[in-house]
């Protein structure tokens, strides 16, 4: 295994045919290759084809994953990226955000729905337990990655922050939504408030917001949150 991983530094049993040797060389290498270019499709397209293929390499060589399961290499490709991997010249200055947002899609594709979550109707928000959907996820990054591309790579952070919200829909699509600063506070309350009620909400957004009445706060939160809710991105629980 060791010389399979990394053929560079430890030889290969001196009993193995070599032929036999570079197939599984080349199988292993492969499929994990295949994982990682499918879920960071943008990130790759950013490399030339070796650059790309070294980068694996290193991670293929270097990271010891923790989970035997072929969906979980994605996140052991982030996990590596952002424990152990020396970002140089040579890279994107947003790799780190780019790459969180681009597995953010597909561990919101692949999550479990929590069966006890409950849609919520709009006009229901006011008076419900309030949770962020187990398949939802409150983002904000320095860069904007929802629109990186080969011919669209910034080189220097915004002014102001970028906020998302992935999700998935009520037909299991992955949906992307961007939001703001508001909008990610309310958020995040809820996510680490679980089951807390709209006037609690509230209170605490008031902390960070003074500057508006209890009315203005109460009125904007219902209407976000019952959009939000719509989506299926805020839900309640049936916890009996």
């Amino acid at each position: 295994m060791a010389h399979i991983r990394d053929p560079k530094r430890h030889l290969k049993p001196a009993d193995v045919d070599e032929r036999r040797m570079a197939i599984y060389r080349d199988l292993f290498f492969n499929n994990v290759e295949g994982f990682v270019s499918s879920g960071f499709p943008v990130l790759k397209s950013l490399y030339s084809e070796q650059a790309w293929l070294s980068l694996v390499r290193h991670f293929f060589s270097e990271h010891d994953c923790q989970s035997p399961y072929f969906l979980d290499i994605a996140a052991e490709f982030l996990v590596y990226l952002t424990e152990q991997y020396t970002i140089t010249a040579d890279d994107p200055v947003f790799l780190l955000e780019l790459a969180h947002y681009e597995w953010v899609e597909l561990d919101v594709s692949i999550t479990n729905s929590d069966e006890s979550e409950q849609l919520l109707a709009s006009n229901d928000v006011s008076d419900a337990a309030l949770y962020l959907a187990n398949t939802a996820r409150n983002l904000s990054y320095q860069y904007p990655v929802h629109t990186i591309s080969v011919d669209n790579q910034p080189r220097h952070v915004s002014d102001q922050a970028h906020y998302f919200v992935v999700y998935r829909d009520h037909d299991d699509e992955v949906q992307f939504l961007a939001t703001n600063s508001m909008t990610a506070l309310l958020l995040a309350i809820i996510d680490s408030n679980a089951g807390i009620h709209l006037t609690e909400v509230c209170q605490q957004v008031a902390v960070h917001a003074p500057q508006f009445t209890d009315e203005q706060l109460f009125q904007g939160a219902l209407a976000t949150l019952s959009a939000l809710a719509e989506r299926g991105v805020i839900v309640t629980k049936n916890l009996y």
